[in-house]
């Protein structure tokens, strides 16, 4: 399918917010958020009877299977008996440790039609992190494979496991045979109906500042859902939509499950690791049209040169971003190697994405941008005082949660929430509002650097550094300094074949300065072999930055 095939006009930004109103993100919906819904109904059978695909499965050697909603919906209905059968009620969270395939779906699906909550594990989680996470939600029962389950045997007060296996491998004596009891399970159960404030997922915060909290999510949430696809992503019926952010994260489950099913829309899922390589083959074959994902798999794919991604080009329709900023270079490199509009979206998992650069509504876009504020949110830059601050004056990005009808975000589970007061929730993240109402991104509150009395916003910096050919991915931080109170410090990947140097220090530090200014270019470069991050891929600076205070503590 050629992406050119595939333009339209698009209405107006300005328009769309003002004709916003929660009925029409409602439309379609078979339930009601007062009188009852079931989120496996709005993703599943409400999109039966016309034997469409739904899910594009990829194992590892990257088999494909194909299955339809129809088929999604009996395999919900055996897994919402079976977990009946195992005394899980509405309201109780059932968790899943399961890598990106069919059983992952039925689980979630399964959940949602008994009116359970589903909470995601990522598979890359040690013992104690999923510890964790199942002591904060309360799980009843945990839903996993025979790759996986060795880590539910380190975990203090496990729940009741449930286990995929294969035929020829042995099963914990205490566990269901999840295979095998959905084989003898009944394809037919009666959605359980919930209200819109009743919960169908149970997130964690990713926990780069602290302990993961856990954030409950109800189901008036898949209305801003829907908006996302719709308006940000711009999901079109003929499109081939793949999203390769893994689904124990919140930008996969929300919006590479959840988002297009709602939609009625076909996802892809792929079992193995993510490469450059494989991800273009993979583009190429199943005629994707509409690709989301994150930076990071963004910066490994430039990194492979446009080589990689000749046999693609022209492809993609649309390219969405999500999870950290979006380097203005990366754009760049997509444009020219690609010929596809890559758009930076931000949001954070306590309420999902809500200032987009959006495909699929008409108004500028300017590199570098965050994008506009999604129809249906408020978005506000407060300063510390809790005053509305104009342009170009940098404070916190807010929601003003009174006008923003699709916000759905009221608290972390049992514990204090001080972002959310005054009528505010606070992002946590330094912004400010460009005279076109786009805002532009400086960093996290905590990330923003003061050197000699100005404000260094690292992901300026960083962008700079990751314009030079010699560098695929930068961090920057603050190093105290008695003098300029703190000195601007990068951390450099190299590309392949690049050796770092005095001389490359000096010719990157010049680089940035040329770039952006005298007082924000790094005074200091290390260059390393990788920058830590996340499991889902977000560099966390206060390792590096607290790892600088250690060393002059010892120094």
């Amino acid at each position: 399918m050629s992406a050119t095939t595939l333009t339209r006009a698009r209405p107006g930004y300005h328009d769309a917010v003002a004709r916003f109103r929660i009925e029409d993100a409602m439309a379609g919906l078979r339930g009601d958020l007062e009188t009852g819904l079931n989120a496996c109904v709005e993703c599943c059978d409400r999109h039966c009877g016309v034997n469409r695909v739904a899910l594009r499965c990829l194992s590892a050697d990257e088999t494909l299977t194909e299955y339809t909603f129809e088929e999604l919906r009996d395999m919900s209905a055996r897994v919402a008996n079976l977990f009946s059968d195992k005394g899980i009620r509405p309201g109780d969270v059932v968790a899943g440790l399961l890598p990106r395939t069919v059983d992952l779906v039925a689980v979630v699906l399964g959940a949602w039609r008994l009116g359970a909550v589903y909470q995601p594990l990522f598979t890359a989680f040690g013992p104690k992190a999923i510890e964790h996470r199942l002591k904060t939600s309360g799980a009843k029962l945990v839903v996993t494979n025979t790759a996986q389950r060795p880590k539910l045997d380190e975990v203090e007060d496990c729940p009741l496991v449930a286990t995929v296996r294969a035929d020829e491998e042995k099963l914990a004596p205490e566990d269901i045979d999840f295979r095998d009891a959905l084989s003898t399970a009944s394809a037919g159960f009666e959605p359980v109906m919930r209200r819109g404030e009743d919960l169908f997922m149970m997130m964690s915060t990713s926990g780069t500042t602290g302990l993961p909290k856990g954030v409950p999510v109800p189901l008036r949430a898949l209305l801003a859902f829907g908006a996302y696809m719709r308006d940000a992503v711009d999901l079109r019926e003929e499109d081939v939509f793949w999203n390769i952010a893994d689904p124990g994260w919140a930008y996969g489950l929300y919006y590479a499950l959840t988002g297009p099913l709602l939609l009625g829309q076909p996802t892809i899922f792929y079992e193995g690791g993510f490469t450059a390589e494989t991800t273009c083959r993979i583009i190429r074959r199943m005629g994707v049209t509409s690709l989301a994902g994150s930076p990071t798999a963004y910066r490994l794919l430039t990194a492979a040169g446009p080589e990689a991604a000749a046999e693609i080009k022209g492809q993609l329709r649309v390219v969405s971003s999500a999870g950290e900023p979006l380097n203005p270079e990366i754009i760049r490199w997509f444009a020219e190697h690609l010929s596809v509009p890559i758009h930076d979206h931000y949001g954070q998992t306590e309420m999902g994405m809500c200032v987009n650069n959006h495909h699929g509504l008409d108004h500028p876009v300017r590199p570098g941008s965050a994008g506009l504020a999604m129809p249906g949110y408020r978005v506000v830059v407060l300063d510390d005082e809790g005053n509305e601050l104009g342009p170009n004056q940098p404070g916190v990005l807010a929601i003003d949660m009174k006008r923003s009808p699709l916000m759905w975000f009221s608290g972390y589970l049992n514990q204090a929430t001080p972002a959310l007061a005054g009528g505010y929730y606070r992002t946590g993240d330094s912004v400010e509002f460009e005279p076109d109402g786009s805002i532009s991104f400086i960093g996290r509150s905590d990330d923003v650097i003061t050197s000699s009395g100005y404000r260094i916003g690292p992901f300026d910096v960083e962008s700079a550094l990751i314009e030079h050919p010699a560098v695929v991915e930068a961090a920057v931080v603050g190093v105290p300094d008695p003098e300029r109170t703190e000195l601007v410090k990068a951390f450099v990947v190299l590309a392949k074949g690049v050796e770092g140097s005095d001389a490359l220090s000096e010719e990157l530090a010049q680089h940035v300065k040329k770039r952006l200014s005298a007082h924000a270019y790094p005074r200091m470069i290390d260059f390393v072999e990788d920058l830590p991050k996340t499991p889902s891929g977000k560099i966390q600076r206060f390792i590096l930055r607290k790892a600088e205070v250690e060393k002059l503590a010892r120094n």
